[in-house]
């Protein structure tokens, strides 16, 4: 049986766009969830101020707490604790996520990759590295891909996918306006889904487009 999020932990790299989206989405009483606090691996972070901006509790974790044999990991884990949540949501999220999140949060850590999985994944493949691969495949399709995280980049098990059509871009940054518009919808339904308990993953993988 799929995890029912509830009390949801943001994690961002970047500007936090996909963020902002579920926050509103949160707000505007389509997704049932509440969120509760936002952390980064970058002090810089533009997520950081607009999660302070909604009213979130915020963090910033160096280099030294995220991948398989992270020295730090667990002072990720106590913050996140000490914050009581039950759903990680990895939102531009560019570390890899330590074992001991993935045992702790077991079936209830989500990402949303810029791409129909399984094509376009794994290790380097994010943001415009995605889209610059879509473009120069020539692909006529692209989405996004809501997906469980594992131990291994882009792998887990794919929750949901939607498709746009690439007709008529001229480029890799065209490519990546239009998947974005895909993201913001299809992450806070998939969540949506998921809370209410109507979302059912089906043995082989979706269709791509």
């Amino acid at each position: 049986m799929l995890h029912r999020p509830e009390r949801l932990a943001f994690l961002a790299s970047g500007t936090g766009s996909n963020v902002r989206a579920i926050l509103t989405a949160i707000r505007e009483k389509r997704l049932g969830c509440r969120a509760v606090c936002l952390l980064s691996d970058r002090a810089k972070a533009p997520a950081l101020e607009l999660a302070q901006a909604a009213g979130l509790e915020t963090a910033v974790f160096g280099r030294a707490c995220w991948g398989d044999h992270a020295p730090r990991a667990d002072d990720v884990l106590d913050w996140l604790r000490g914050q009581a949540v039950d759903s990680l949501v990895l939102a531009g999220f560019l570390r890899k996520v330590p074992a001991v999140l993935l045992e702790a949060w077991p079936g209830a850590i989500y990402n949303i990759h810029p791409a129909l999985l399984p094509s376009f994944g794994g290790p380097g493949m994010y943001g415009s590295h995605v889209h610059r691969a879509v473009w120069n495949a020539g692909c006529r399709v692209s989405g996004a891909t809501v997906h469980l995280v594992d131990g291994i980049y882009d792998h887990g098990t794919i929750l949901a996918q939607a498709s746009t059509d690439l007709e008529g871009t001229s480029g890799p940054d065209e490519v990546a306006a239009r998947v974005l518009a895909v993201e913001h919808r299809l992450f806070a339904d998939t969540l949506e889904r998921l809370h209410r308990g109507t979302l059912t993953v089906r043995k082989e993988s979706p269709l791509h487009g």
